[in-house]
């Protein structure tokens, strides 16, 4: 009887280990069955995607030839430049002192008897509480006249500030319309220079040209025949795209590219340069509202290396010449723009222009007589002269930038200037240790470099893989510009440097005669004139997180000893003697501003040193710990942000902070060194420290 019982467990217990085997393999299979079929749709999906950007590469492709295909007809919608685009309006910013507008609340003695309330044990104690209460109401009142004196002390120092900043951006708005009057006088009297000034930068001005499109001219005007002659930069060959599309190939998991054939890029090439002409024309004659041009001349061609002696050379790869009547008849929306050149213009286009096979040139400008303007400003003179740099052609300069490098003993060539990915020379330095690939940019400016031009140079950097990025310019560079590049691979290199390096390796250049107009393409808005005669001032705006209510000074120094106490500006001493620093009114997201001509600091000064100080009438108890977040924004005198420098955040229990210092440099440009330390005594504390007796 047992044994059998036993049996029967047993045979119970296989029974089950079976049933759990088989609900095993079934959970298995459902499991391997769920894995396949995942991955079935993760395949699928991969698949789906990798299509899905080969069909978007594809669309890429076929975007961009379809804008170089409808460059003219695009163009031609884009509206004519004029002179009036120009002028600028004579309203100012108005006046919005912020809350410095709101009086100051002053106490109530109400408010302090209702303080006082309440039950009390005889007259005695009333008369106390009422004496208490009287004395409180008095030492607020003191305190809330005393900040409102301050308030309207602070209100009528910010409305001179602002009536002398107003007064400063009129007179240069209106200098700046003057100036336009008397270009349209000259444009009117046929004027050679003003005529070629305009034009130019009518066409660099004109929104009918991409960006990837270049821009470079060299253009002189016959005033008897009123004929305008230009060498116009085409776009490379590299402008078409070699792919024609993108599929993605399951078989091999990889993208094939199609390329489009040798014929329809050379035919889209022929097409897009002959567009390229008949636009500049149309460009020229739109712009004309003063009925100067009879007839226009253009040459237009590409400078690269020449695939026999690999020298950097000019192709002029179309001409057409275009009377105003006879341009005035096409319908440009309609027109095939190689017959139109070629036919109806009697031109010439090149018909191998992927090779460089050149066309001859129509009249050159030079042939022209006079003045030849190249990218708006070239100047003569004569071969014994030291040469111009502000003058010499961007390709020459370029050039003589590229033998500079050469006579350093290093190897150095120029770029293709189009598709060059923003380098105009490399250069290969061959020291072991500090050489390497030197990826190089040339900025023939006359005003200061902006820093956003050194953030490009160090993407460029990055982007090229180079060991070092250096910037050459014919003008200088701020303290934003060095405050970036500090501890990066970069260089820059201004005007007055180059000159010296130039002279020092044997090769020529100055930098102009003080005359000449500045190049229309890199033309910047000058710096008003002030009511004191002060040019050239920047505007560093400060700006915080937290409430803490500051004053923010500024120190002209060497060393760390004021000049004297007429240069510690704040609020009542808002200027130095010369002008050259001075406190202005701030505007958002800005809390405190102060103006700053750097180029007119005194000869002694090597530092401009910038503090910030808790305001003990605004909030005695206050410290520093809510100034968090602080920057300084490098501000141009229209307003224009060119950059921003971080400060040191406050602690708590310090009242005072030396934000950072702009010190001179040999080259006499300056940089930006960040500040930090903190002072539990206030602004006097700070003050005693840089030799300002405080009283």
């Amino acid at each position: 009887m047992s044994r059998r019982s036993s049996s029967g467990l047993i045979g119970n217990w296989a029974e089950t280990q079976r049933r759990q085997q088989q609900t095993q393999q079934i959970q298995q299979r459902e499991a391997e069955r769920r894995q396949r079929a995942y991955e079935r749709d993760a395949a699928r999906g991969h698949r789906q995607q990798r299509e899905a950007d080969a069909r978007r590469r594809t669309a890429q492709l076929d975007a961009e030839v379809a804008a170089l295909q409808d460059l003219l007809v695009t163009g031609c919608r884009a509206p004519a430049f004029r002179m009036a685009a120009l002028v600028r309006s004579e309203q100012v910013e108005p006046f919005e002192p912020g809350n410095l507008a709101q009086p100051v609340p002053m106490p109530r003695i109400e408010q302090f008897q209702q303080q006082s309330s309440g039950w009390t044990l005889g007259s005695n104690h009333r008369a106390r509480a009422e004496q208490e209460a009287h004395a409180r109401y008095t030492e607020a009142w003191r305190a809330a006249h005393a900040a409102e004196e301050r308030r309207q002390r602070e209100l009528a120092s910010y409305r001179r500030q602002y009536d002398r900043w107003a007064a400063d951006q009129l007179a240069g708005v209106r200098a700046h319309n003057s100036g336009l009057a008397e270009l349209a006088e000259a444009l009117r009297a046929g004027d050679p220079e003003a005529v070629v000034e305009y034009f130019t930068a009518a066409l660099y001005a004109s929104t009918a040209w991409p960006e990837a499109l270049p821009r470079q001219v060299a253009a002189a005007y016959d005033p008897v025949k009123r004929q305008l002659v230009l060498d116009w930069e085409l776009p490379a060959y590299s402008v078409v795209p070699e792919a024609r599309a993108v599929q993605y190939l399951p078989s091999t998991g990889q993208d094939k590219v199609k390329p489009r054939s040798a014929t329809e890029r050379r035919a889209l090439y022929r097409d897009l340069l002959a567009q390229c002409m008949l636009l500049v024309m149309r460009e020229l004659y739109a712009a004309d509202e003063f009925g100067v041009l009879d007839s226009v001349v253009v040459n237009g061609f590409v400078d690269c290396p020449d695939p026999v002696t690999g020298h950097e050379t000019r192709f002029v790869l179309a001409t057409a010449s275009a009377a105003r009547t006879a341009f005035s008849g096409l319908r440009l929306e309609q027109v095939s723009a190689v017959d139109c050149l070629v036919d109806g213009l009697r031109g010439a286009l090149s018909a191998r222009p992927d090779q460089l096979t050149a066309v001859r040139p129509g009249r050159r400008p030079e042939e022209v007589g006079g003045g030849v303007v190249s990218h708006g400003g070239q100047g003569g003179g004569g071969e014994e002269e030291e040469p111009d740099l502000f003058a010499m052609d961007p390709i020459a300069f370029e050039n003589l930038v590229a033998e500079l490098f050469r006579a350093m003993g290093m190897e150095a060539v120029t770029t293709q200037r189009s598709g060059d990915g923003g380098v105009d020379v490399e250069a290969l330095d061959p020291a072991p240790i500090r050489g390497g690939r030197i990826v190089v940019q040339v900025k023939r400016y006359r005003n200061t470099v902006p820093p956003t031009a050194v953030r490009d140079l160090y993407g460029t950097v990055q982007d090229a893989g180079a060991n070092k990025g250096v910037l050459v310019t014919t003008s200088s560079f701020g303290p934003g510009s060095y405050t970036f590049a500090n501890g990066k691979p970069l260089e820059l290199v201004p005007g007055a440097e180059l000159v010296g390096l130039l002279h020092q390796y044997g090769l020529r250049g100055r930098l102009g005669d003080g005359g000449g107009a500045a190049l229309p393409a890199q033309r910047t808005q000058d710096p008003a004139p002030s009511a004191d005669g002060a040019v050239g001032h920047s505007v560093l705006g400060m700006s915080w997180s937290g409430r803490v209510a500051l004053d923010v000074c500024a120190l002209v120094c060497t060393g760390n000893r004021v000049l004297s106490e007429d240069h510690f500006v704040f609020y009542n001493n808002p200027r130095t003697p010369d002008g050259s620093v001075r406190t202005r009114v701030h505007a958002a997201p800005d809390r405190a501003a102060v103006e700053v001509a750097f180029d007119a600091l005194p000869r002694e000064a090597d530092r401009l040193v910038l503090v910030a100080a808790v305001d003990p009438e605004v909030d005695p108890h206050a410290d520093l710990a809510e100034f968090t977040d602080a920057r300084i924004r490098l501000l141009d005198a229209a307003g224009v942000e060119a950059g921003q420098l971080e400060v040191s955040d406050g602690r708590a229990g310090e009242t005072a902070l030396v934000l950072g210092s702009f010190r001179r440099r040999a080259s006499g440009d300056w940089d930006f060194v960040i500040g930090g330390k903190g002072y539990r005594g206030g602004l006097e504390d700070l003050l005693r420290e840089f030799g300002v007796e405080v009283a």
